[in-house]
């Protein structure tokens, strides 16, 4: 699948991938993992799509590490783009930020949160960049929607939903999978964010903790409520990652997910 300027939501054939470290920590980190995606899109034909954030505008503690800023992360993903050719994503938090990030990338994301930000949704629509729209862990798959009303009707219907689970209480995720069909029923395709849907937020100490572990069977139970897509973080050494490590996926087990998830 071709990084360009014509990159469009009909030239990604199911099932695909988005993957990436959570945050930007190095340009050697994302060369790393960049080249590991390469390798399997190459070997198992499946899109993929590299994502990063610049800017983890959210964190838990205001001590946590954010990102590398809007100018580097650009220039970082530029990078990526161009060498390995692969399609970007990344999030934005403000609206302004919209029209800067897609010089670059050929999707932008809208943070769960954010989701309902209409001045947000609307200037992520205005780019005429694919907008990936993740819901908040407050909406069910049918209030999706609304924020996808959002964007179409600021005149782009290049729309994806991503499912990355519920709080009913503190401190925990729920994934109810129905949510996936519910999404598809509006007409867009859905893709299932696999490792934030194991988070505990907020539950180790002034950070996010999770359970990696459980990303496999989220993943595949994904595939079987018919999931177009698989969001997936991943990172050499999750341990050590200075964002959301408890539930990234570990760079080395990405492909053995992969091919259960295309057979």
């Amino acid at each position: 699948m071709p990084s360009n300027e014509l990159f469009e939501l009909n030239l990604i054939t199911s099932p695909f991938l988005i993957a990436g470290p959570c945050v930007m920590e190095s340009l050697e980190l994302l060369e790393e993992v960049a080249t590991e995606l390469v390798a399997i899109q190459r070997k198992y034909q499946i899109p993929v799509i590299f994502k990063s954030s610049f800017d983890k505008a959210n964190r838990t503690s205001i001590r946590s590490y954010r990102g590398p800023g809007l100018a580097k992360g650009m220039e970082w993903l530029g990078i990526i783009k161009e060498r390995y050719g692969l399609p970007v994503l990344t999030d934005i938090h403000e609206s302004w930020q919209a029209k800067e990030v897609a010089s670059v990338v050929d999707v932008i994301q809208i943070p769960a949160f954010l989701c309902r930000q209409t001045d947000l949704l609307t200037a992520a629509a205005q780019t005429g960049r694919i907008v990936n729209i993740k819901k908040a862990q407050f909406l069910s798959g049918i209030d999706m929607y609304y924020p996808a009303e959002k964007v179409k009707e600021a005149g782009n219907n290049q729309i994806l939903l991503t499912e990355r689970g519920n709080m009913y209480g503190y401190n925990n995720l729920v994934v109810d999978f129905r949510n996936i069909a519910d999404m598809k029923s509006l007409g867009y395709p859905v893709v299932m964010d696999c490792t934030h849907s194991v988070q505990r937020p907020g539950a180790a100490g002034g950070k996010t903790g999770g359970n990696r572990e459980f990303v496999p069977a989220m993943a595949l139970a994904a595939k079987a409520f018919g999931a177009s897509g698989y969001f997936l973080e991943v990172h050499p050494d999750p341990d050590k990652a200075l964002s959301d490590g408890p539930n990234m996926l570990y760079l080395k087990d990405l492909e053995n997910l992969v091919q259960k998830l295309i057979v």
